[in-house]
């Protein structure tokens, strides 16, 4: 039976019409990644439980027990999302063997509808880069050039959806760090507005720019699994009580008329004609759907890098002080407390960590934090604004989701601003706050996948993915797998 190209609702089905057994499908999957991983490298721990967990999942259906509705599913996860049954290090020495007391929410939820968490993912550390290169443990391959970068930072749970070895995972965006990744290995990756989806239990890296999301092979998946993690929570103090929806039903309906915005600044230098050439035929196909393209302009583009840079540093220089040998985590032997503290973050964090909380510090210390943070939060307010125009004018807002296709390991490893502006498009939409899909619309001349960015205003996650969906109805590429 080809499992490959099954989506979750698929799945499922199998598994109710008992044409598989929990425990023969999470056998595949487990034995796919034991035969391919080594290659690949995007599991940072593997649950061998999961057998055992599925085996009493088919012993309550032999017996007519009443099941959740997705009992018996592998999914993965990044390892920022904290687990109570597995380790969570955030791909740094500095968290190596930590257990976490407690689950995510997100992980709650899922296990509620009865999916089986296989494993957890490789990330740049601490979500920190755009390659996951920056891992501690490990460097991931991008599954259709194992040369290249997966991208980043959740490039774990890109390249084992890109390679088939689980369904689905689970990411964080903070300044694209699931479209990104997406987009360079063909797969499809949601970021949601802010708010929509609980960071309860996501470690955090920027407060008021990540966001947990699914990356999956299709706009299909993506919607369930929004549908399920999409809800608000009492623990989590930026979560938005807003009412929550059922984002499959929105796939069905017609985008006949629907606006869709093309912005100039997307399309300037820098795009690589491959990917140019893709996404003007992506934006064909969506005006044969009946959708009226219209040219936008977000002026303020220019400036995403720079404010992104300034914001999210500053906020990790703040979040990652807890890290400091003496209640959680690695701790080095010294003399004295301070030698402590500096000694075990010296050895603790890797070289992009040491590199943003420096630069935070800086920008927040008394002599600068008037001319770089609070500056960079009134332009800010201007990208905001920005998307605010664009979305009285357009549904939808359309650009690539990166420059460029996958780059080659260790091609921008010594050149930390090159590597910077790989998110270049996404950055912006963070700095905004609304929601994001990457879908595949094609290859470049290498044969590496190309992304489709859709963009969408706080809430309208049905927008864009009902858009996703009716071009995926119509093309393949989300069906396209690597040979490995």
């Amino acid at each position: 039976m080809d499992l490959l190209n099954k989506s979750i609702l698929e799945l499922k089905t199998l598994l109710d019409n008992e044409e598989i057994t929990a425990y023969e499908l999470n056998k595949f999957y487990l034995e796919r990644i034991k035969l391919l991983d080594e290659k690949i490298e995007s599991f940072l721990y593997i649950n061998e439980n999961v057998l055992e967990e599925a085996k009493l999942i088919d012993e309550k259906r032999k017996n007519g027990e009443e099941l959740p509705e997705f009992a018996g599913i592998p999914l993965a996860i990044k390892d920022n999302l904290v687990t109570k049954e597995m380790p969570t290090t955030c791909a740094s020495k500095i968290l190596e063997n930590f257990n976490s007391p407690y689950n995510a929410t997100v992980v709650s939820l899922l296990k509620e509808k009865g999916f089986l968490i296989i494993g957890k993912l490789n990330m740049d550390e601490f979500a920190m880069g755009s390659s996951c290169e920056n891992s501690f443990y490990k460097k991931t391959k991008n599954p259709w050039d194992l040369g290249r970068v997966p991208g980043g930072s959740s490039g774990g749970s890109a390249a084992s959806v890109a390679a088939r070895l689980v369904p689905a995972s689970l990411g964080s965006d903070t300044g694209g760090s699931i479209r990104q990744p997406a987009s360079l290995c063909g797969v499809c990756g949601l970021k949601p507005t802010y708010g929509r989806v609980s960071r309860y239990g996501l470690v955090a890296f920027a407060s008021s720019l990540d966001q947990i999301g699914p990356i999956t092979t299709s706009a299909e998946d993506a919607a369930l699994l929004l549908s399920i993690i999409g809800k608000h929570d009492i623990h989590d103090s930026t979560s938005a009580d807003y009412p929550e929806k059922d984002y499959m039903s929105a796939l069905t309906v017609d985008v006949k008329g629907m606006k869709v915005g093309i912005p100039k600044e997307f399309f300037g230098e820098g795009l690589q004609e491959d990917v140019k050439k893709r996404v003007e035929d992506a934006i064909d196909v969506i005006k044969g759907l009946g959708c009226e393209i219209i040219e936008i302009s977000l002026p303020h583009t220019e400036y995403g890098i720079a404010v992104y840079y300034i914001i999210a540093t500053a906020e990790a220089s703040s979040n990652l002080a807890r890290y400091d040998g003496v209640r959680y985590g690695f701790r080095a032997e010294a003399d004295g407390l301070i030698g402590m503290y500096e000694k075990t973050r010296s050895i603790g964090f890797g070289d992009e960590v040491k590199r943003r909380i420096m630069l935070g510090t800086y920008v927040l210390s008394a002599g600068y934090y008037d001319a770089y943070y609070l500056k960079a939060q009134k332009v800010r307010t201007l990208i905001k604004n920005d998307f605010l125009n664009a979305f009285k004018q357009v549904d939808v807002i359309l650009t690539p989701t990166s420059p460029t296709t996958a780059f080659r390991l260790g091609e921008k490893s010594g050149d930390p601003l090159q590597m910077y502006l790989s998110d270049i498009f996404t950055i912006s939409l963070n700095l905004y706050g609304g929601c994001g899909i990457s879908i595949p619309c094609g290859f470049d001349s290498n044969h590496l996948p190309i992304g489709l960015q859709l963009m969408g205003n706080y809430f309208e996650e049905e927008k864009i993915l009902k858009l996703a969906y009716k071009y995926q109805e119509v093309t393949d590429y989300h069906k396209k797998i690597p040979q490995l």
